[in-house]
């Protein structure tokens, strides 16, 4: 019976070997195994059999490097004597400037005290004058001028920047010097005083100064003046009047719906209650450049 003729099996030479499997990536293989370039390596080795170290073998050459460093050496000790020398001039310098601002500041402090003893003693006098020409009336006179202290029921409002005045922003009420929308300006205070003037308030004072026909509410920069003393939020707004009467007439006012309306459109914050006894202070001082007191006619 005839079959095929079967192969002889194949045999696998022992001496080969399986392809390495980093044989892909032989560039860096070699980098890896062969780190210092050929070239490098031959100078490396013929400058070690020539003896070569890299330091400077002739006297010429070391007496220069031997100059170099004394020259480094003598630069950083020049440099750390000027240091130590300046550094008591500046300490020194220091001081008297320190010195210098405490004697200006306690000479500012004592021309403002000076200041006002002037204006306590300028509001006695004025009083005082009040009290000769006016006869019976004084009091009234007094109350009305701002020349008194007074005392009564009345309304406390309160007045407050927006909590995201600091933020900035823009819209209908920016304008220069005032950026930032959610923080009162002084046309807005001036609203405020005027509404509570025309719905019957008798007397009114902003963070304790006392409002008079001659006082002034401006502006510097972001700041409130009020008769050019600056403000600082938040705002008390104190008014004497029949209480519970003058908040409900204020706050149906236009000048109250205007504020009303920064609180809800810009986040002005503000508060009014009805209080039962309010104290005003007097007015520093009530100066008249034009009117005179009127001269009453004597009978003949």
């Amino acid at each position: 019976m005839c079959g095929m003729p079967q192969q002889p099996p194949v045999r696998r030479n022992p001496s080969s070997r399986l392809p390495r499997l980093d044989a892909s990536m032989s560039l860096l293989t070699n980098v890896m195994d062969h780190s210092l370039d050929e070239g490098y390596a031959e100078a490396a080795a013929r400058k070690k059999a020539q003896g070569a170290t890299g330091l400077p073998r002739t006297l010429r050459s070391k007496l220069g490097l031997a100059a170099g460093l004394v020259l480094a050496a003598l630069v950083v000790t020049v440099g750390a004597a000027q240091a130590r020398v300046a550094a008591p001039v500046v300490a020194k310098e220091r001081e008297e400037l320190i010195d210098r601002i405490d004697r200006e500041t306690a000479a500012a402090d004592k021309l403002e005290k000076n200041v006002d003893t002037l204006r306590d003693d300028v509001g006695a006098r004025q009083r005082e004058a009040l009290k000769r020409d006016g006869g019976a009336q004084v009091d009234l006179m007094g109350i009305l001028s701002g020349a008194s202290a007074v005392q009564g029921p009345g309304v406390k409002l309160t007045v407050d920047d927006a909590k995201s005045a600091d933020q900035g922003g823009g819209g209908p009420r920016e304008s220069a010097g005032f950026s930032d929308t959610g923080r009162l300006r002084d046309r807005d205070m001036q609203r405020v005083v005027n509404g509570l003037w025309q719905s019957g308030a008798e007397a009114i004072s902003i963070n304790g100064q006392r409002l008079t026909a001659l006082s002034a509410i401006r502006a510097a920069g972001d700041a409130i003046l009020v008769d050019n003393r600056p403000l600082v939020p938040p705002y008390t707004v104190l008014a004497v009047g029949d209480g519970q009467r003058l908040s409900t007439r204020f706050q149906n006012s236009a000048d109250g719906q205007y504020l009303h309306a920064l609180q809800e459109n810009f986040g002005i914050r503000t508060g009014i209650s009805a209080q039962d006894d309010l104290q005003l202070p007097a007015a520093p001082s009530v100066i008249v450049r034009t009117a005179e007191p009127r001269a009453e006619k004597g009978t003949s």
